[in-house]
């Protein structure tokens, strides 16, 4: 079992769905050729492809191409189902920073078909997590930055701001179509820059005042 690591604290707590974002800024959207969406783009990861930092991300056999997405994580605290925005709020528990690693080539093809981007999106290690700070303890403004390096060089870098769904608005709009629970995850979509990692490359992710991570492609 995997488990979310909390700042200054011991406790921990199970990882339960792993609800993922995509295109939630509109330039990235735009750098994969995908129309601007009108509402979220939803996926799921399971919680086996959980490490933390300091830990690897191992390029899977079957894939030439796994790009590096950076994303602000939300951590749910409590049980909600179609949520107002208000109950929508006082669900997220916390917030961390995660790598929502792609297999773009593996995706493109099954895109191309048709069909759903599983493999593409939920292979061991795909999932990167820092530890989270408690809204209690950090109040986001969505006015701090979101930035990963590779080697040092930076890759992206973006204001939370820049989102076209926000927090607060994704909680309510994924807790219309799925009951979310205690320990339960939002990856909330990455902005512009996304791109290769190669073996060897050291990944530097970071939210502003948030959580920050660091890993290594083996």
């Amino acid at each position: 079992m995997k488990y979310i690591r909390i700042k200054n604290s011991s406790d921990r707590i199970p990882v339960g769905k792993i609800v993922c974002v995509g295109r939630n800024y509109a330039e990235h959207a735009k750098e994969l050729g995908n129309e601007i969406p009108a509402g979220p783009v939803i996926f799921l990861k399971p919680s086996s492809s959980v490490i933390y930092s300091d830990e690897e991300i191992v390029y899977p056999s079957f894939s030439i191409e796994m790009h590096h997405e950076v994303e602000l994580v939300l951590l749910i605290g409590k049980k909600v189902k179609n949520a107002g925005l208000t109950e929508a709020g006082e669900a997220i528990a916390g917030y961390g920073v995660g790598l929502d690693m792609t297999l773009r080539d593996i995706q493109d093809e099954l895109k191309k078909k048709g069909h759903p981007w599983t493999i593409a999106k939920c292979f061991d290690t795909s999932a990167v997590l820092s530890d989270f700070i408690l809204k209690n303890d950090y109040s986001l403004t969505l006015n701090e930055e979101i930035s990963l390096s590779i080697n040092d060089e930076n890759r992206q870098r973006e204001k939370l701001k820049l989102m076209l769904f926000p927090p607060v608005k994704l909680v309510q709009y994924v807790s219309s179509y799925m009951t979310l629970e205690e320990g339960d995850l939002i990856f909330t979509g990455t902005p512009k820059g996304v791109g290769k990692v190669a073996k060897g490359d050291k990944l530097f992710a970071r939210v502003e005042n948030v959580a920050e991570l660091n890993c290594k492609v083996i």
